[in-house]
């Protein structure tokens, strides 16, 4: 059994019952092919949070400074996250992240690139439609509904993916794309906030 069955073994069996984790619309993930999924981003346990609600196993980005203790960057790279640089253009993370999708494996993205701690959604970051527009990828939408608090329930929604036909073809800007993706994540928050 490799580490990321491990992990997400653990993580189901500690996280599941503290924060009474109910799953919508899980079917709408492809269950084969290049996907991405882009999550909104409350706390630092959204990874794990959307490892574990996925039926896909994840690769996600993560920030640099996580990778520099020896012993988090070693598990870190384990369980499939691989370092970006934050603030910048980082080509190596890009090339990267764009190697796993054309491998037909599944990459997650947060893009707001930073939590935002009060629960509301804020803008992305154009990283997100980068990968959309570079890839083949099919694009899933996903609400992270909180607050995180123990024994309270918390809603992990996936939403249907988004066709970037329109937007492939139009060669339309990163940021258009991103804005997009984020407004699809907003609506399902929206509507299933209940």
């Amino acid at each position: 059994m490799n580490l990321y069955k491990i992990g997400k073994a653990l993580c189901s069996v500690i996280l599941y019952p503290m924060y009474r984790i109910k799953i919508v619309g899980k079917k709408n993930i492809p269950a084969e092919g290049p996907v991405i999924i882009c999550s909104n981003h409350i706390s630092n346990v959204d990874p794990p949070v959307v490892g574990i609600t996925s039926s896909r196993n994840i690769y996600f980005l993560a920030k640099e400074e996580l990778f520099k203790n020896p012993v988090i960057g070693g598990i870190l790279k384990k369980v499939h996250a691989f370092p970006i640089k934050r603030g910048m253009r980082d080509r190596n993370a890009l090339r990267k992240g764009l190697d796993i999708l054309k491998e037909g494996h599944a990459l997650g993205l947060f893009p707001e690139g930073t939590r935002q701690k009060n629960g509301e959604i804020g803008k992305g970051l154009a990283g997100a439609g980068f990968f959309a527009l570079r890839s083949e990828a099919a694009i899933v939408p996903c609400a992270i509904i909180g607050p995180y608090k123990k024994f309270k329930k918390l809603k992990v929604v996936y939403g249907e993916p988004i066709d970037m036909t329109e937007y492939r073809e139009q060669k339309a800007s990163a940021q258009v794309v991103t804005d997009r993706i984020m407004e699809e994540i907003r609506q399902l928050h929206k509507i299933h906030q209940s």
